[in-house]
């Protein structure tokens, strides 16, 4: 039988602590009354973290999780740990499976043989091993890695995760102000057909893939839940928000809070493909076409899997969040 698990004195390690997702959760930690060693390589630069919590309630530790010691050094004597560690592309030094896989395997194996109570891996909706990405796939193999060491683990797997800090809305308020274009990702030209009419070209098609966008505070507070709740162990949540969207209406959103004209021009995935060849070799990897082949499949969640409202979280809208993070892409002026 699984125990109740309270937050307040409790030693928690979050790996990855310092990155988008980590800031909120480590708020909300310490506002909890828990005490969070942030594993990260360079603790230095997690600094900013302190601030947060009352003084020694957060303390940034160096952990590289592919040292065996320093894993074991980080979860020593802790309640709980979460890894949040994650990367969108591969490097010479860190590959997919390093990262996703085998880590987290070991975190959670180093978690269990130190007598941690809980264990959380958040890893990506899509996660499947016979995914064309591998992402997608490290990132199922991870999870089956992590419930083999730990099998009381909660697995969570959140759809593009917006807030202030993102990537993803942010990333295409920097296109539109400065490009009097902004690509629709995914979305091909198609010729629609009606009875009695002629052919009609529709140059969006479907408007693209389909996205559930979470907010990063309702993900923190689902890592939070996950550890305190005795019947989120052991089990898999899908975390989404109350909306799908298409690609299109995804730009056409960002547009809308920032204010701006841009013509819209589809994309489609052969394009994409083509253009990640090239952008990959950047050292900066705006595109990949692991990327390309991740956007190929909808990042929408189950109706069957367990989910926010599972945790008893009511999912905050996009339309609510936006306005507070894109004003700063906002510029007055007709078609500015």
């Amino acid at each position: 039988m699984t125990l109740p698990f309270k937050l307040q004195g409790s030693e928690v390690t979050v790996f990855g602590g310092s990155g988008f997702v980590g800031r909120h959760l480590v708020q909300r930690l310490a506002a909890a009354g828990a005490v969070i060693k942030v594993a990260v390589r360079h603790p230095e630069r997690a600094g900013f973290l302190r601030p947060l919590g009352e003084a020694g309630r957060i303390v940034p530790v160096r952990a590289d999780i592919t040292s065996e010691a320093d894993v074991a050094a980080a979860v020593k004597g802790v309640a709980a740990v979460v890894n949040l560690v994650g990367i969108l592309f591969e490097t010479r030094k860190r590959s997919f499976d390093d990262v996703h896989h085998k880590a987290a395997g070991a975190l959670a194996a180093a978690a269990k043989s130190a007598g941690a109570a809980r264990f959380v891996q958040v890893s990506a909706l899509g996660a499947a091993k016979n995914s064309d990405s591998r992402y997608a796939r490290t990132k199922a193999l991870g999870e089956e890695a992590v419930l083999r060491a730990f099998p009381e683990a909660t697995v969570l797997r959140p759809s593009i995760v917006f807030g202030p800090e993102d990537n993803f809305f942010n990333l295409f308020a920097a296109i539109a102000r400065l490009s009097p274009v902004v690509p629709v990702l995914g979305a091909a030209p198609r010729l629609v057909f009606a009875p009695g009419k002629l052919p009609a070209l529709e140059p969006f098609g479907d408007g693209g893939p389909r996205f559930q966008p979470v907010y990063v505070g309702d993900v923190a507070d689902a890592i939070v839940r996950a550890l305190e709740l005795p019947g989120a162990q052991g089990k898999r949540y899908e975390l989404g928000g109350p909306r799908v969207y298409r690609m299109k209406e995804i730009v056409e959103l960002v547009l809308r809070e920032t204010g701006r004209r841009r013509l819209l021009v589809p994309a489609p995935f052969p394009l994409l493909a083509f253009e990640a060849a090239v952008l990959e070799l950047l050292r900066i990897k705006l595109l990949t076409r692991d990327q390309v082949r991740l956007l190929k499949r909808d990042n929408v969640v189950s109706r069957r899997a367990p989910g926010l409202s599972d945790l008893g979280i009511a999912p905050a809208t996009v339309e609510i969040i936006l306005p507070a993070y894109l004003g700063r892409f906002r510029r007055a002026g007709p078609g500015a």
